[in-house]
Formats: C-alpha cells, sequence, structure tokens
C-alpha cells in the first residue's frame, strides 16, 4: 500500500507505523484518519504481526487535530470528524495485537487520544502531553473524555481537560497516562525492545488479556469476573493448542513456541 502520511515497516513480529506529517507536527485531518483506517482494515498486515507500535515523525508525536482545516466546519461536518476520528480509534482499541504508542514528542489533544486508544504508552522524558481543546472553544472529540478518566479517575481526567494545561511525561507517568519513560533518543529503541518481550508470550494469551480488559471496563464487576472464568475455563479446551504448549515448555524448563 502507498501512503502520503504514513510509514510502516516490520521487524520480526513487530510492526511500527510512523505518522509521516512532519511538517504539521503530524497533525491529524481527514485524509490522515482514512489512510489510517486503511491500514487498519488490512488483515493480513496486522496477523502478520505480534506487537504493534505507532510513532511520529520527528519532534512531535502527535500535536493535535489539524486545527486549521477546522476553522470551517459546519455542526455537520464537526460531528462526522469527531465520528470519524472515533471510528479509527476504536480500531486501534479492538487489534486483536497488542498495541504500543511511543511517544516522541508533543502529543496534545487528539494526539493524546490516540495514544489512550493504544494498550501501552512509552513517552521520551522530554515529552509533552495534554488536552488543550478548553483553550479553543472545544472539548475532545475522539473519545478523550471518556478514556481518559477510565485510565486515570475522574479528578485527574477532569484536572487535566479543564485546566488546558500540558504537562511532563514525568507528571503522565505519576498519573498513570504513561507506563514507561525513555531518554528521547531511545523512545523506539526502548519502545521495542518492550514490544519484543511482549511479542514473545502466547499471541492468544495477550488477545485474551487485552479483550478482557477493554470489554470488562463497560461491565460491573461481577459480570466481568464471569467472562473472566468463561475464558479461562474455555482455554482448557476450546483454545488449548498454547496453554498446552506453555505449560508443557515450563515443565520442560524451555521456552515455549507458540
Amino acid at each position: 500500500m502507498h501512503f502520503n502520511y504514513l510509514k510502516f515497516e516490520k521487524r520480526d513480529k513487530i510492526g511500527i507505523l510512523t505518522l509521516n506529517r512532519p511538517e504539521a507536527l503530524n497533525a491529524l485531518n481527514e485524509d490522515v484518519f482514512k489512510e489510517l483506517a486503511c491500514f487498519l482494515d488490512d488483515k493480513e498486515t496486522i496477523q502478520s504481526i505480534r506487537v504493534l507500535v505507532i510513532t511520529g515523525e520527528g519532534k512531535a508525536f502527535i500535536a493535535g487535530a489539524d486545527i486549521k482545516a477546522m476553522q470551517e466546519y459546519s455542526t455537520q461536518t464537526a460531528y462526522d470528524f469527531s465520528e470519524i476520528g472515533k471510528k479509527v480509534f476504536d480500531q486501534i482499541a479492538n487489534l486483536d495485537v497488542p498495541v504500543i504508542a511511543a511517544i516522541n514528542g508533543f502529543a496534545l489533544g487528539g494526539g493524546l487520544e490516540l495514544a489512550l486508544s493504544c494498550d501501552i504508552r512509552v513517552a521520551s522524558e522530554k515529552a509533552r502531553l495534554g488536552m488543550p481543546e478548553v483553550n479553543l472553544g472545544l472539548i475532545p472529540g475522539f473519545n478523550g473524555t471518556q478514556r481518559l478518566p477510565r485510565l486515570v479517575g475522574a479528578g485527574n481526567a477532569m484536572y487535566l481537560m479543564m485546566l488546558g494545561e500540558g504537562i511532563t511525561a514525568g507528571e503522565a507517568y505519576q498519573l498513570g497516562v504513561v507506563q514507561k519513560l525513555a531518554p528521547p533518543e531511545t523512545v523506539l529503541e526502548v519502545s521495542l525492545e518492550l514490544a519484543g518481550k511482549i511479542a514473545s508470550k502466547s499471541p492468544n494469551a495477550l488477545r485474551l488479556i487485552k479483550e478482557m480488559v477493554r470489554n470488562g471496563l463497560e461491565l460491573s464487576s461481577k459480570d466481568a469476573g464471569k467472562m473472566e472464568s468463561k475464558e479461562f475455563g474455555r482455554l482448557f479446551k476450546e483454545d488449548q493448542k498454547e496453554r498446552e504448549e506453555g505449560v508443557t515448555a515450563f515443565l520442560e524448563k524451555r521456552k515455549p513456541n507458540w
């Protein structure tokens, strides 16, 4: 596939997707969303990798949505833009493989919302993150008002969105927005090292962990627990191949062959 705003490469079983619009700090517009949707719809590519790492070209991860392009939006076009972005970010969140955001620089507004749709976030120690939409008389439009409080709690989410100021990577780490920090020049390498460790695990178990966490957040604790027990039991019959290999490898004191 040919993309104008994306670059993709594979290193063994790890895919690296780079947003490549550095002249606009990788700002998100309709064309970028269309290319992301096209990439994420490519089942053959997704099935060929164990982990996907998403990063940005240049000094920004994603500086936000393309504000200049939004100047002439009507109520309907603004709604449509929000829906397109949410659909794409839901695609990222619902991929069968784990997704790591390698935040190499600014992750603001829609950029942070994209990072929140990933499973794990690694950030440069010099990165700045935030949701500044309130300063424009706007609100986050790509599910940020829903994903952020589920990650850091309502109070912290309100603080970040209502104040509209960026925070340091260290502050984001303390809040739990970011799971790992790295020197600026090694963000991608640290993310790939983490991806490599995850890629060595059972693909089926990783898929189920992701599915249980994502789906469980929408259920009561009781119903989520039942869902977990059902899937745990299913691993001993319907999806037993990887479970058998994992247990056998453990008992034989060797690495499992997934």
